[in-house]
């Protein structure tokens, strides 16, 4: 087959060059990142999925799942992938955890030799990876082998990719995540504001008022003291808009890169940060932010959010239909969930964040299979396919997804004691507001269509707060040597401390200077220098 034998010849320089660039000895054996990856070979890459006699070869594929069953040889999703793309999908139950237990999970599995075949990357890890030879080189596959994604991926986001390349040749061995929209948003509870009789805060006074009276007033009704005003979670993350009143580049809890005082600069080590940390250490103190905020994993906050515990919170605007059918199923409850708009502190411009680039989603592993580096483009190439991905997203019908009587499939509500996990979402890694609400308008049922449309809403409403930040794109090699740094180790101790009352303000200023003497300077020069590289 003409495939096959093209594949072998690109497959030839793809193996060199992973080859090559995993010589040498890496030292990133921090979190996430891979210590000591091995080499995938012949002798690794086919000890786990070989080709089935009917020609499908079996892929195991790591990403996300936040608690839905596995995909098993077999099983209904498995057979869906195999119909559709070709190629047969598993994936082990991994517990997701924010990331944390997935990377964790992860590195111990490529540790031992056994990296599956396609991975989602978390927290760098994609860097350590290339670094060591374990990730196939793409440069040549995706445009022949995976069409549909090479072109509607713009040339400047490959370019990004090619950025990523720590042997510094430009090749790519990861493909991106790319979100075209502002995604993130606090959401507060307009049903407690109404029950209340307050406005909507627009001056950070009036938004610690609206805490106050979420904790003393009782606004979900049920003559407890349970309220808990806003939150998030461990490490000081998932309360970006916290953070944001004080024009701080931040995503997810993790401190961006961006323009400060002209300069492109780690948003963690700015006046900005020590400002926004004494307020967050004040609403800590006066009980206005939920006491486990630095204890809570993701399963722990979502359980108070979906309890009708929560009153703001910091979440994906499309999510708010999973958290109010969530309070609904519980309670009885139509929480209204509406977008929290920015707020700035005196001085500053609030903003909430937009990373169009938000770095790295898939690699492959390195192997000389070709067979299995064929089904592997097929799965790459699906994310970038339009006809596939109003199907890919929805899943299999009569499992995720349900046909009306007008013929229209349409997204069922999350059942993760009878739903297997949907591996293969382009919604998670290539959108847009307009994919984002197109999915949403498939999704649900009429019982819940209220939830669905404040999502739809809520979705178009974030937009006018985004803004897209200077650091969008920067590769994790700009930490090469110093996984403390990349790790935000420094920054997650002292924001803790400080948040939780054990450190004074003051004690900020010791972390800026030991940030900068422990690799933060020469971290900043690189990130300048790649700034400078891109803009010129």
């Amino acid at each position: 087959m003409r495939t096959k034998k093209a594949l072998s010849v690109l497959l030839t320089g793809a193996i060199l060059a992973g080859v090559l660039s995993g010589c040498g000895n890496s030292n990133t054996g921090g979190q996430g990142q891979a210590a000591d990856a091995p080499t995938q070979t012949q002798e690794t890459a086919g000890e786990s999925n070989s080709s089935a006699e009917d020609g499908i070869v079996d892929l195991e594929v790591w990403t996300t799942n936040t608690g839905f069953l596995p995909v098993e040889k077999d099983s209904v999703t498995y057979n869906f992938y195999k119909d559709l793309l070709g190629v047969g999908i598993v994936q082990p139950y991994v517990e997701w955890n924010g990331g944390q237990t997935y990377s964790e999970q992860l590195n111990l599995k490529i540790v031992a030799g056994e990296m599956p075949d396609i991975v989602q990357f978390v927290n760098g890890m994609e860097t350590g990876l290339a670094k060591e030879g374990a990730l196939l080189d793409l440069t040549d596959l995706l445009p022949e082998y995976a069409p549909h994604l090479w072109e509607s991926v713009p040339e400047e986001t490959w370019d990004v990719m090619k950025s990523y390349d720590p042997t510094g040749e430009g090749h790519i061995y990861m493909t991106p995540n790319m979100i075209d929209y502002t995604r993130h948003g606090a959401m507060i509870r307009q049903d407690w504001l109404d029950k209340l009789g307050l406005k909507m805060p627009a001056t950070q006074e009036e938004f610690v008022d609206v805490l106050r009276a979420f904790k003393t007033q009782d606004p979900n009704g049920n003559g407890q003291a349970d309220e808990i005003p806003t939150g998030g979670r461990a490490e000081a993350r998932w309360m970006d808009y916290l953070f944001s009143m004080y024009g701080i580049a931040m995503w997810e809890g993790f401190p961006q890169w961006d323009i400060y005082d002209g300069e492109l600069t780690y948003a963690a080590v700015t006046p900005n940060m020590r400002d926004a940390l004494e307020f967050i250490s004040g609403l800590y103190q006066e009980g206005l932010l939920d006491a486990e905020t630095l204890m809570n994993d993701k399963a722990g906050w979502d359980g108070k959010v979906n309890s009708d515990q929560v009153g703001v919170f910091f979440q994906w605007a499309e999510q708010s239909y999973m958290y109010a059918t969530n309070i609904y199923n519980a309670t009885g409850t139509k929480a209204d969930w509406s977008i929290l708009p920015v707020i700035s502190a005196d001085g500053y411009e609030g903003f909430y964040t937009k990373k169009p680039t938000m770095g790295a989603q898939y690699g492959v592993k390195n192997m000389d299979d070709a067979e299995r580096i064929e089904a592997a483009m097929k799965v790459l190439d699906a994310y970038g396919n339009k006809e596939l991905r109003d199907t890919l997203d929805l899943g299999p019908e009569g499992m995720t997804s349900s046909r009306g009587e007008d013929g229209t499939l349409k997204k069922l509500p999350d059942d993760k004691t009878t739903q297997e996990n949907m591996v293969v979402k382009p919604s998670d890694c290539m959108a847009n507001v307009d994919s984002v609400i197109h999915l949403l308008e498939l999704t649900g049922t009429e019982e819940d269509k209220w939830a669905v449309d404040k999502a739809i809403q809520n979705v178009k409403d974030v937009q006018q707060y985004g803004r897209l930040i200077a650091g969008d794109g920067i590769p994790s090699s700009i930490y090469d040597g110093y996984d403390d740094i990349e790790n935000r180790t420094l920054y997650v101790e002292y924001a803790s401390k400080i948040i939780a009352g054990e450190w004074p303000i003051e004690k900020f200023d010791e972390f800026v200077e030991k940030w900068y003497a422990s690799g933060g300077e020469e971290v900043t020069n690189a990130a300048r220098d790649w700034y400078a590289a891109k803009n010129k």
